[in-house]
């Protein structure tokens, strides 16, 4: 019997390819079409995966981003239901919810409506601190019954501050911030850093996991965002096995490159995201 997870991960590619990346005269949407390396792998990605619908014209560059976050959180969620006995607790993926709105960041909100009180105040902060993660993976709060089930571990004299309990009046945590790009350019380079960064200097509580998803053709690109460390935990990509397959089989040597941030546990399939969310 094939693994469900194998199931989900085709499913996937499925809806990336009746979705998002789409097709025109033979290269797909993921394709730089100035970059011959970049066509040529994109083809062969998408021989790997299934053949995308033909489309009349591909979506906007903001249209089909969108429709890839909506795959992406779509796996993520069913994939958590099934992991709920790895990861007990009320778990919920979801789209474009500012961080101000968890636990840890709820402070960064104070400071917004100081800001906007103090016009030099918000010229020296500006708004880089106000992060809307494309997908968020946020841990409810729990109540105490459902803390003493099976004995009394909490009462009104202890834990008052944790960030666990309903009864301390808190919000759901951030477990995850998740960047979705479609492809990779400079641009979408800095800004998801910049966010991680952010996620990592104006916490007060627990770092949430911290991953970007993309479905980029070409190794240069992927290093781009995947090497170094500090701010994403790692890049994990739509279709890994496949782009390694590709990259030997057109004999290309950037699969070297590819190799290298494999071994570097900097770059992942998609596959191992859930798993790596539950730990």
């Amino acid at each position: 019997m094939t693994a469900w997870l194998a199931e989900a991960r085709s499913q996937f590619h499925a809806d990336c390819l009746n979705g998002p990346i789409s097709e025109t005269k033979g290269v797909p949407s993921i394709a730089d079409v100035s970059n011959k390396a970049s066509r040529e792998i994109s083809v062969g990605l998408v021989a790997k995966i299934g053949r995308s619908q033909q489309m009349s014209e591909k979506p906007a560059g903001q249209t089909a981003g969108h429709m890839f976050e909506s795959v992406c959180q779509k796996f993520l969620a069913d994939s958590f239901e099934h992991l709920a006995h790895l990861r007990p607790g009320t778990f919920s993926v979801e789209r474009g919810k500012p961080i101000t709105q968890f636990d840890q960041y709820a402070h960064l909100d104070e400071i917004r409506i100081l800001a906007n009180e103090n016009r030099a105040l918000k010229t020296h902060l500006g708004a880089d601190y106000l992060i809307k993660p494309d997908i968020v993976v946020a841990h409810t709060a729990v109540s105490d019954p459902a803390i003493n089930q099976h004995r009394d571990l909490v009462d009104t004299s202890v834990a008052r501050h944790t960030s666990l309990r309903q009864a301390n009046g808190a919000l759901a945590t951030l477990h995850a911030s998740i960047s979705c790009k479609l492809t990779i350019r400079s641009d979408r380079v800095q800004n998801t850093r910049s966010e991680a960064l952010n996620l990592i200097r104006n916490r007060k509580g627990r770092l949430p996991h911290i991953a970007a998803v993309t479905a980029e053709p070409t190794p240069s690109r992927i290093a781009a965002i995947a090497l170094g460390t500090g701010d994403i935990d790692c890049v994990y990509h739509f279709a890994l096995h496949e782009l390694v397959e590709v990259l030997r089989e057109q004999d290309r040597e950037t699969l070297e490159l590819v190799e290298t941030m494999i071994d570097g546990k900097r770059l992942k399939d998609i596959s191992d995201l859930p798993l790596d969310l539950v730990i």
